[in-house]
């Protein structure tokens, strides 16, 4: 949810019930709804958020999303209403063939549905390793200090497959650790940052030497270009 004083917008609203009781308990107006991809978990809210409320729902230009009123695509920008949060519109295409990013201006924050995750990134259901290899080198471009705020709480999943993809990386050991005690407290491991996940994700490190021989010991056979090796990370993923 982005809020700014009795005004919020909510992005990828799977099921409207915890999305009305937030903005209850916190007393505030929802004034648009973003969504980042047609899958039912992140759009499956949006009818029952919309009845008796007169709001814009921005959604891929390239997907289906019910109720969608602004299709948006690469090079759109817009400013969420009663908010004053501006959004530039990304395409990264893979998880699905029209997930689309939102990166706010002013604090930087990038929403990014299912196609990063911390420590991970999504399963290709839609697309191909080139274009997902595309749509990460495109997000891991953004500055280090971007705040990612991704669609699921993966991330202890996600750091025990990157150590072992990368065991001698002691910055994927520090960060489990770090990650672990947060889940023991009960609290969230997001939002991560572009820079934790340059250093300990293995989906945007694909162009690294010590990734190219892990992927490479995996698959059996030598792999030398980057998506190549991206997709052998994948499918190991896939079954680990």
């Amino acid at each position: 949810m982005i809020r700014e004083g009795p005004r919020a917008a909510v992005v990828d609203p799977g099921d409207a019930a915890p999305v009305e009781a937030r903005l209850a308990a916190d007393g505030v107006e929802l004034t648009a709804i973003i969504a980042t991809h047609h899958h039912g978990d992140h759009v499956g809210g949006i009818p029952a958020l919309l009845r008796g409320r007169d709001i814009p729902v921005f959604a891929p230009a390239g997907e289906r999303v019910a109720g969608a009123m602004r299709r948006v695509a690469e090079g759109d920008r817009f400013e969420l209403p009663g908010i004053g949060v501006g959004l530039r519109v990304l395409d990264i295409p893979g998880h699905t063939a029209g997930h689309v990013a939102y990166v706010a201006d002013g604090p930087r924050w990038l929403f990014c549905g299912d196609t990063l995750f911390a420590a991970g990134c999504g399963r290709l259901f839609e697309g191909t390793p080139e274009q997902m290899w595309s749509s990460l080198s495109k997000l891991a471009a953004l500055p280090a200090a971007t705040e990612v705020y991704c669609g699921h709480e993966y991330t202890l999943a996600n750091l025990r497959f990157a150590a072992a993809v990368e065991p001698d990386n002691a910055e994927i050991a520090s960060r489990s650790a770090r990650e672990r005690a947060k889940r023991e407290r009960g609290e969230p491991t997001l939002p991560t940052t572009i820079g934790d996940e340059l250093a300990t994700n293995p989906f945007l490190r694909a162009h690294l030497a010590a990734l190219a021989a892990s992927a490479s010991a995996h698959a059996g056979h030598t792999l030398r270009q980057p998506v190549e090796v991206f997709a052998e990370l994948r499918r190991w993923k896939d079954g680990f």
